[in-house]
C-alpha cells in the first residue's frame, strides 16, 4: 500500500490524535455471533507537543492503557486519525507501517511479562537492532552496553537472564530497549505501577534524564497522581474513553474545573497530618457505568455521581433509585441480579411464593398474601405453590379473578414502566 500523502499538523505537535475509537467485539452463542461492542476508547482528541510529557490519568477500566496501545498501532483502531509528525499512521500498513516503528515505541506495566525468560538481556535488547537497524555483530554487542550504561545497569549484565534481576532493573532493562532505535515518541504504560515506592522515584528520574539526553516526548499513562504532577507538563483525565478535562499540570491540580477531575484530585494524600484531617474528601456514590451500555454523554455522569443535594427519585414500585437527570445516585440494592442492556433488576424482598410478581407491601392487593400459597408441610416441589387442580397448573389468585397484577419495575435509570392492569377473562392464564 503506498504511503499516504502528510497531512497537516499544528507547528511544533509531534503527535496529534482526532476522535480516536477503539470497540471490541461481544460474541455469543454456539456460532460466536457478534451482539454487542466494549467502547474502550470513544473520540479521545487531543495533541502533543515535541518534547513535551503528557499525563494521562483516569480509574481502571476508562481505556488509558488501551488507548496508549491503540495510538502505536498495537490495537487497530476502529475510527479516527493518529498524526505522527504530520503523517497519518492510521492509514499505514505493511512496509510503509514498518519504517515508521523505530520512531514510536513504548514501555510496558508488567517488567516480568514483556521480557522472554528464555533469552538473555543483550539478546532482549538487540532484538530490535536485528529486526530494524543493519549492524555487524560487535556493533550490536557495543550498542547493548552503551544503552545498559545509559540506564544505569551494569555492561557485565549482558549474558544474564531476567530472572536474575529486581522488578526495578528489570524495568531498567525495559527502558533500554524501548531506546535502543532512537525513537521520538515513546508510550510509558503504567511503568512504576509494579515497583517499590523507593524504586519507582529511581525509575521517573532515569526517565525525565533520558527525555532530556535523546529529547523524547513521553505519554505518561499513570494512576499515582502525585508523580504525574512531578513528570508531567500537561495532564489529561479519562473517564469511559473520552478526555473530560487536558490542560497544564498547574491548572489541572489548583483548579479543576470538571467534578471528576475534582473527585480524583480529592483522594490524593497530603503529608501533614492537620490538613489530612481538616479537608473534605469528594465521594463519588454508586458504580462506574458499563462501556457496554452507557449513555453517549460519558461527560455528564461524574457531575451526577457526585452530587449530594438533589433528592433521589424513586419508583412507586420500590425499584432503582434515579438522579433528577437519570443517572443512578447510589448503587443497586443488594441481591439485584442484572440483565442483558437493561441494567439491574430491583430487589423487591421477594417472598417465597406461587408467581414471580408476588411481593410484599408494594400494592394494596399483594399486602396480605394468602397462607396458603406458601411451602406446605411435606410437600415437594409442587407444594411451593399451593395445591393443583388436576388437569390444569396451580395459579396466582389475581390471575384466576381476572386481574393482571402490577408490572415488576424494570432496571435502568428510567424508574418503572407503570401500565394500568387489563381486565382478563375469569380463569384464564
Amino acid at each position: 500500500m503506498a504511503e499516504p500523502a502528510a497531512a497537516t499538523a499544528p507547528a511544533g505537535a509531534l503527535l496529534r490524535i482526532e476522535g480516536l475509537t477503539k470497540h471490541f467485539p461481544v460474541v455469543a452463542g454456539l456460532l460466536r455471533r457478534q451482539v454487542g461492542v466494549i467502547s474502550a476508547v470513544d473520540g479521545l482528541s487531543f495533541e502533543i507537543m515535541r518534547g513535551e510529557t503528557l499525563g494521562l490519568v483516569g480509574e481502571s477500566g476508562c481505556g488509558k492503557s488501551t488507548a496508549g496501545r491503540t495510538i502505536l498501532r498495537l490495537y487497530e483502531p476502529t475510527a479516527g486519525r493518529v498524526l505522527f509528525e504530520g503523517t497519518d499512521i492510521t492509514a499505514l500498513s505493511g512496509e510503509a507501517l514498518r519504517r515508521m516503528r523505530p520512531r514510536m515505541q513504548m514501555i510496558f506495566q508488567d517488567p516480568q511479562a514483556c521480557l522472554n525468560p528464555r533469552m538473555t538481556v543483550g539478546s532482549i535488547i538487540a532484538e530490535p537492532l536485528d529486526e530494524q537497524a543493519r549492524m555487524s555483530a560487535a556493533e550490536k554487542r557495543a550498542r547493548v552496553q552503551e544503552l545498559l550504561e545509559a540506564v544505569g545497569l551494569n555492561p557485565a549484565f549482558a549474558n544474564r537472564y531476567p530472572h536474575e534481576f529486581s522488578g526495578g532493573q528489570r524495568q531498567r532493562i525495559g527502558i533500554a530497549r524501548a531506546i535502543a532505535l532512537n525513537p521520538a515518541f515513546i508510550v510509558c504504560d503504567e511503568p512504576i505501577a509494579a515497583l517499590d515506592v523507593s524504586i519507582q522515584a529511581q525509575v521517573v528520574n532515569l526517565l525525565e534524564d533520558l527525555q532530556e539526553r535523546f529529547g523524547l516526548t513521553y505519554l505518561f499513562i499513570s494512576h499515582d497522581l502525585s508523580m504525574v504532577r512531578h513528570i508531567a507538563d500537561r495532564v489529561a483525565v479519562m473517564y469511559l474513553g473520552k478526555a473530560v478535562e487536558l490542560g497544564p499540570r498547574e491548572a489541572i491540580y489548583r483548579a479543576p474545573l470538571h467534578p471528576y477531575t475534582r473527585a480524583l484530585l480529592s483522594a490524593v494524600p497530603i503529608p501533614d497530618p492537620k490538613v489530612e484531617r481538616t479537608r473534605s474528601r469528594i465521594i463519588l456514590k454508586g458504580d462506574v457505568p458499563s462501556p457496554r451500555t452507557r449513555r453517549r454523554d460519558a461527560g455528564s455522569a461524574p457531575a451526577a455521581r457526585s452530587r449530594k443535594g438533589a433528592a433521589p427519585r424513586r419508583c412507586r414500585h420500590g425499584g432503582r433509585w434515579a438522579g433528577a437527570d437519570g443517572w443512578p445516585a447510589t448503587s443497586p440494592a443488594r441481591g439485584a441480579k442484572f440483565r442483558r442492556g437493561r441494567g439491574p433488576r430491583p430487589y423487591l424482598g421477594l417472598r417465597p411464593g406461587p408467581h414471580p410478581r408476588n411481593r410484599e407491601k408494594t400494592d394494596a392487593t399483594c399486602a396480605k398474601p394468602d397462607a396458603g400459597l406458601g411451602r406446605r408441610a411435606g410437600a415437594g416441589r409442587r407444594g411451593r405453590r399451593g395445591p393443583a387442580r388436576p388437569g390444569r397448573p396451580a395459579q396466582h389468585p389475581l390471575l384466576a379473578g381476572g386481574v393482571d397484577p402490577e408490572p415488576v419495575p424494570v432496571g435502568g435509570n428510567q424508574g418503572c414502566r407503570g401500565r394500568e392492569p387489563r381486565p382478563r377473562a375469569a380463569g384464564a392464564l
